[in-house]
């Protein structure tokens, strides 16, 4: 299950699933207009924009998977398919077409291989890229970011928890959370 956090300035708000952080953050721009909380997605690292208009049950219900889906009608289900441009050499269409079932297939067989194969390896830098993503959001400001960065990056946890130990406390513990679920790797 994907997780966020929202951080008000340097503080931490809240954390936990997307709705229950958006309902907080809401709370608090009903009492301080002018507030301005970031929601960041844990996964990725990337801040989620959120449409804050309206009273809190309008605001969830934008959320994706916050309405229910409008039922289908009779016909063909949609399949999730979908058509793009892929460039190759003629000898591997050549090869793609000789394979059974065709291109589409053997395309699909060869992709599902190597995302399989990679996952860890993907896991890994998707952790290590959120990593970098929130440090440079939340501390690139503050002292000794970049060394923390670079102890971060060749594993060297003991002298990244000493140079991030004067951050403020919630950033200090979300980063040190984050780097800790990246393996402390790049």
């Amino acid at each position: 299950m994907t997780t966020f956090v929202a951080f008000h300035g340097m503080t931490r708000l809240a954390a936990g699933s997307l709705a229950a952080v958006v309902e907080r953050c809401k709370l608090l721009l009903d009492a301080q207009p002018d507030a301005s909380p970031i929601i960041y997605d844990d996964s990725t690292g990337r801040v989620v924009d959120i449409d804050y208009r309206g009273p809190t049950h309008d605001v969830l219900a934008r959320l994706p998977g916050g309405e229910p889906a409008a039922k289908r009608g009779p016909g063909r289900p949609k399949l999730g398919v979908v058509a793009r441009e892929v460039t190759l050499l003629p000898r591997h269409w050549g090869w793609l077409a000789a394979q059974p079932g065709g291109a589409s297939v053997a395309l699909r067989r060869l992709v599902e291989t190597a995302s399989r194969e990679q996952a860890p390896a993907d896991r890994l830098r998707q952790a290590s890229e959120a990593v970098d993503r929130v440090m440079m959001a939340l501390a690139g400001n503050l002292p000794d970011y970049e060394e923390a960065s670079r102890a971060f990056h060749r594993s060297e946890r003991t002298r990244f928890d000493a140079l991030t130990e004067a951050w403020p406390p919630d950033i200090r513990d979300y980063v040190r959370h984050l780097a800790a679920r990246a393996g402390g790797e790049a």
